[in-house]
């Protein structure tokens, strides 16, 4: 069976998906981040808008362990505007937990134990 070592990339779930699939046994876990950022503007797209929005970002990092090599994934869920309505806000966290929710699936599908957390 090879390892992860051996193969280079593995910085998608896709990666994992795959390589469980050649029988390897593979345990993930999941941190849950909401990251602050600010997206800069490009001046003169109007008058009317600021030089930088505050923006959020919904992150899963993942921490996947093989034998004794670990390797860890992000993956964004969702990014949003910091001033949106809190509705809009729920409305977004459903959508982020809808998204993490099939990631989850698509693990255990192929035998990648993890234990389900969501925003």
């Amino acid at each position: 069976m090879p390892k992860t070592s051996d193969t280079p990339g593995f910085g998608r779930l896709e990666d994992f998906i795959s390589f469980a699939k050649t029988g390897a046994k593979i345990h993930a876990s999941v941190d849950l981040q909401k990251q602050f950022v600010s997206q800069k503007i490009h001046p003169g797209n109007t008058e009317e808008m600021k030089d930088e929005m505050d923006m959020y970002l919904l992150t899963a990092v993942y921490t996947f362990k093989i034998g004794g090599d670990s390797r860890k994934v992000s993956k964004v869920y969702m990014f949003a505007s910091g001033g949106e309505p809190a509705d809009d806000a729920k409305i977004g966290v459903q959508i982020a937990n809808a998204r993490l929710r099939e990631d989850y699936k698509r693990l255990m599908d192929v035998n990648i134990s993890v234990e389900e957390t969501f925003f």
